[in-house]
């Protein structure tokens, strides 16, 4: 071991080479064979499965059925089938076009066509709503009040769960994922519109600059890669680098390029050979396979689960970050593998970096840095940042226990 002097904290040496692959040979054989077990309990209870849960008719490489029970790996692949792979092609298409025309305008015609895609998949009641909570955030961000703009992002996030205004949204559509897809683009746009405003409130802009300043909130929000699902991405972040990129945009190298949808094809397959191969989400609703399960399989559950989750947003993020590294937008890194996690501070911080530093450039994650955190409204940020992941949580039996004592073990930097 030997210590930082700078900060103070152990740093661990690297494992002999013997040991390392000794623990590597352990840690694969655990996994595969756990993994077995799920395959075999897939298999014994496939019709009694697929009676209860409707399965889906599998490939015709393979004679196996897949598992549909997973809702937003559902919802997704059938929305980019439907549409979103053809506007994720129209703005790349434009974004190409621009750059070699008129590559100074090239952000503003990617924010007509990013609203232009928004009003394709969302309709034009959803573009207003969307609209409104951006003309709401920046009228208070012209307050230079960040308690304020930090309240009003709440009170926006807050009406998404409001019965009265759902009940309203779910009629403007035919099917309900078209609703829920509007609910997936606002709550993303709250994290952007709250990063804008609080910039805003950080730096002092003229008032004849207002008009531009909106103007390029809108290019940050409606930026469409990111638009439904991310990656996030901060604004500050997002101005300089398209700023820079205005009069010069590097050309992504096509070997790059080409490799990284050869990985993007890969970990669709394995994605989708998991749904066919170990039924595991249809499997934890069924409380007699799991009262006669084994350790074995319990692991191979969780083991499986943390994976597909793993492999599901190298997939939602992937996608859009090559189309970011054509315009010129440097991503964020890709998901940390969950395997190589042992901390819920380090997947905070590894396995989302986008949301890693959006929370600490507000501040929310670092309180002992910042002096304002100790007034009672520096308590605002953590308690905003946490709350959409702690809503989703407290649905479940564990969530009011766990998920709020991890919120507080991430939000002051504490080991998990």
């Amino acid at each position: 071991m030997s210590c930082s002097g700078s900060t103070g904290r152990l740093r661990s040496a690297a494992l002999p080479t013997c040991e390392f692959a000794f623990y590597l040979a352990v840690t694969v054989g655990f996994h595969l064979y756990s993994f077995y077990e799920v395959f075999k309990v897939s298999r014994i209870y496939e019709k009694d499965l697929d009676a209860e849960f409707g399965f889906e008719k599998g490939f015709f490489i393979w004679s196996f059925k897949k598992d549909p029970t997973d809702f937003e790996w559902s919802f997704w692949t059938e929305w980019v089938k439907k549409l979103l792979l053809w506007t994720l092609l129209g703005h790349v298409i434009i974004s190409q076009v621009t750059n070699a025309i008129f590559p100074k305008f090239r952000t503003w015609f990617l924010m007509i066509y990013g609203m232009l895609a928004c009003f394709i998949t969302v309709g034009s009641k959803g573009l207003a709503v969307i609209m409104l909570h951006l003309f709401i955030s920046f009228a208070v961000a012209q307050l230079r009040v960040p308690v304020l703009s930090w309240v009003c992002s709440v009170l926006l996030l807050y009406s998404l769960q409001m019965d009265s205004l759902g009940k309203i949204q779910k009629r403007w559509y035919e099917t309900e994922n078209e609703y829920f897809l509007l609910l997936f683009c606002l709550a993303l746009c709250n994290l952007r519109y709250t990063s804008f405003s609080l910039e805003y409130c950080w730096h002092r802009i003229c008032p004849q600059r207002r008009c531009i300043s909106f103007c390029r909130l809108l290019a940050y929000v409606f930026y469409y890669p990111i638009f439904h699902n991310g990656p996030i991405i901060c604004y500050d972040d997002f101005n300089n680098q398209t700023r820079r990129t205005e009069t010069s945009v590097p050309k992504a190298d096509l070997v790059c390029l080409l490799l990284g949808a050869v990985r993007i094809f890969f970990w669709w397959w394995l994605t989708e050979s998991m749904l066919h191969f170990m039924y595991i989400h249809a499997i934890q609703h069924q409380e007699t396979i799991l009262e006669t399960a084994s350790y074995w399989l319990l692991g191979g559950l969780g083991f499986a689960h943390t994976l597909f989750f793993y492999l599901k947003y190298l997939l939602l993020y992937g996608i859009p970050s090559i189309i970011m590294c054509l315009d010129g937008v440097e991503p964020p890194r890709l998901p940390r593998c969950t395997s190589s996690l042992y901390s819920f501070t380090g997947t905070w911080r590894e396995f989302d970096v986008g949301l890693h530093r959006w929370l600490v450039r507000k501040n929310c994650c670092q309180p002992q840095c910042n002096a304002e955190f100790m007034e009672p409204w520096g308590v605002l940020p953590q308690l905003y940042s946490f709350y959409p992941t702690w809503y989703f949580f407290v649905e479940m039996k564990w969530g009011r226990s766990i998920g709020t004592e991890h919120l507080y073990k991430v939000g002051h930097g504490y080991p998990s």
